[in-house]
């Protein structure tokens, strides 16, 4: 069972915690890890993109000189690919790049990413997150005492203090346990977590 130093607001280590066996030790899983960040980043792409073929340019309705005795090769239509203001040979439509990922697949990426914090020593604990006021820097203060420059700060529930006091902060963002997502975790150098969002975590992922 990996233990994690707990920390208080003010940076200071006041104990441990045990985090559950099953979510944080898990094996790391780089298949599943790949195959969800894939699909998240899939499923962001609108998929709107669209430029016009050929057939669909404006003008370019009559061939634009003789086939043959000019010396030239043969052209129907100044609206070809290789003209200026031409067509697009495979012009990019609209189409929906969602991929699905079973739960079974998605969970095992959970684990694996909230593993490989702990393993790289990435994840921060603290006791609670108790901001007196939503101003950006009471909540640097907390980051400065752990020297975090890049962070996801995960909460058990909703905390319109916290989110406030870190919104304005580069490379800082706030999320909930219901949110959490395998991404994110990968791509802040830091993940922290209260007691309470540990616990919930472990109670949605064991």
């Amino acid at each position: 069972m990996p233990n994690v130093a707990l920390h208080n607001i003010a940076g200071e280590n006041i104990g441990e915690i045990a985090l559950s066996e099953n979510v944080f030790g898990a094996e790391v899983n780089q298949y599943a890890v790949h195959e969800v960040v894939k699909a998240y980043l899939a499923n962001q792409r609108q998929g709107t993109q669209s430029a016009l073929t050929r057939a669909e340019v404006r003008g370019g309705g009559i061939k634009i000189y003789r086939q043959k005795g000019t010396g030239r090769a043969r052209h129907s239509s100044n609206r070809a690919p290789i003209f200026t203001h031409g067509g697009v040979v495979f012009a990019p439509k609209p189409r929906d790049y969602r991929l699905s990922v079973n739960k079974k697949v998605k969970r095992i990426a959970m684990k694996s990413a909230l593993t490989s914090k702990v393993n790289d020593n990435e994840i921060i604990v603290y006791d609670a997150l108790d901001i007196e006021n939503p101003k950006t820097k009471e909540m640097v203060k907390v980051l400065n005492a752990m020297n975090v420059k890049k962070a996801l700060i995960v909460l058990s529930e909703k905390d319109e203090i916290v989110e406030r006091a870190a919104r304005n902060i580069p490379n800082v963002k706030t999320t909930l346990v219901g949110t959490l997502n395998v991404y994110e975790i990968l791509k802040y150098d830091t993940l922290i977590l209260t007691k309470d969002s540990a616990a919930k975590i472990e109670e949605v992922y064991a």
